[in-house]
């Protein structure tokens, strides 16, 4: 599965990123026709302490899952993103087995 990055206002170091192909990647166990995913970052302009935003988009064939967490860190927001994940591939995917049995 190919794994697109996308920092806005900043650039994410080579650390973060192998980090999110990790975390992403590992997504495939879950459902085995995911055609890509993207990754968006942002950071925003605030006091909060909680200014990073990811936003995570998986094409599926006939769908697009979209997870978007506001968090302290990008790796805390992957992973909380990754996890939202990991339950809608596996409503997705059952959604599909349940339209081929019947």
């Amino acid at each position: 599965m190919k794994v697109f990055t996308q920092s806005v206002n900043f650039s994410a170091d080579q650390k973060l990123i192998d980090f999110i192909e990790k975390k992403v990647g590992g997504l495939e166990k879950f459902h085995d026709k995911i055609v890509d995913a993207e990754v968006f970052l942002k950071v925003q302009k605030t006091s909060e302490k909680e200014n990073k935003i990811t936003e995570v988009k998986i094409n599926i064939p006939g769908n697009e899952l979209i997870v978007k967490k506001q968090t302290k860190t990008f790796e805390e927001g992957i992973s909380v993103s990754v996890e939202s994940l990991k339950r809608q591939l596996q409503k997705s995917k059952e959604k599909s087995k349940d339209a081929l049995v019947s």
